[in-house]
This record gives structure tokens, C-alpha cells and sequence, in this order.
């Protein structure tokens, strides 16, 4: 992946169309017995694999952080915070580490962001409802729903063939072909 690239009208709608979805994820999620699972980090983890970690961030941080204003604002910064950084770690891990094996490396990197994101979740549980008790109950959900959009990104991105779709959109030529002089390069 490029360290810098335009911000082109594809740039900027893929962010936008990622964000849209994670704040639309937010606002219902799968009944389990005892709670909810959200397909929100579905969407986070696979925008983190496709982009770079600014774009990343924007889509899981600033997306949660929407999607809980708009849902259930209690959790809202602790969203932000979580998923931001989830988000940045994948998509930091996945493109600079094992280049030779992208496959290793997105898998490695969104098991990390599941660790992030059951970590960052549950301590702030335990600072925004003041008891450890309802964090750790709470515990085994956050754990199913980090491995569940950890398990369903990497179907996405490589089982579907995104990753392949995502780089001929994003290639150098598509960039080029656009009309490049219109463009405005960013330093990421």
C-alpha cells in the first residue's frame, strides 16, 4: 500500500460508504442470550485491512463514535478511543508487517485489534459504570464479538475477493487514468 495517495472522489466515497455502514451497524445487533453482538466491527476490522490507518480511523473511531451518539451514547468515547485504535492497529499491522505474507499479516493483525478491542471496551465499562463486576459479566459478549468481525473481515477481504476488487480500484493506473493533475496528494 501507498504511504501517500490522492484524495480522490473513490477515496473519499469508500470512507464515507464504510462509515455509513458502521454507524448503521451500531444501531441493531444480534440477540444472545444475556445481550447483543454487533456486526460493527465486521465493517472496522475490514476497513481497516483495505485502508490506510488515517482512513481507518475515521471509519472505525469516528464511525463508532456516530453510531453511539446517534444508538447509545453512554459508551460513546470509550468507541472512539477503542475502535480508533483497533482500527489504526490492523490496518498498521497489515500493511507493514510480513509483506510477503499479507494473508499472515491481516490475520495477525486483526486478532490483535479483537485483543484492543475487548481490552479497551472492558476497561471502559469498568471507568463509565463504575464496577468491575458488570464489565467482567459483560466480558464473554465483547470476546464473541471481536472474534466474530475478526472471523467475518477476513472472509470478506480475502475469501470474496475485496482485497483483489479494493487494489484494482486503488491502483497506480486507476489513479493515473482519473486525471492526476485534478488531485490533491496527503501525506499519511
Amino acid at each position: 500500500m501507498r504511504q501517500d495517495y490522492p484524495i480522490t472522489a473513490a477515496r473519499i466515497t469508500t470512507v464515507a460508504v464504510l462509515m455509513a455502514m458502521n454507524i448503521a451497524l451500531c444501531a441493531f445487533g444480534i440477540p444472545v442470550p444475556g445481550g447483543h453482538l454487533y456486526l460493527c466491527d465486521a465493517v472496522i476490522c475490514l476497513a481497516a485491512l483495505l485502508l490506510n490507518p488515517l482512513d481507518a480511523f475515521i471509519v472505525g473511531g469516528i464511525g463508532a463514535f456516530l453510531g453511539d451518539l446517534l444508538f447509545y451514547p453512554v459508551p460513546m468515547f470509550v468507541s472512539l478511543v477503542t475502535h480508533g485504535l483497533q482500527a489504526v492497529a490492523i490496518s498498521l499491522i497489515a500493511h507493514r508487517t510480513l509483506r510477503k505474507k499479507p494473508y499472515t499479516a491481516s490475520v495477525i493483525a486483526v486478532l490483535v485489534g479483537a485483543v484492543i478491542m475487548v481490552t479497551g471496551y472492558t476497561l471502559g465499562k469498568c471507568f463509565i459504570y463504575s464496577t468491575p463486576e458488570y464489565a467482567l459479566m459483560k466480558l464473554p459478549y465483547e470476546i464473541a464479538q471481536a472474534a466474530l468481525g475478526a472471523v467475518l473481515s477476513i472472509i470478506l477481504y480475502w475469501k470474496c475477493g475485496l482485497h483483489k476488487l479494493f487494489k484494482i480500484q486503488f491502483s497506480e493506473k486507476a489513479f493515473r487514468a482519473g486525471g492526476g493533475k485534478q488531485q490533491i496528494c496527503m501525506k499519511n
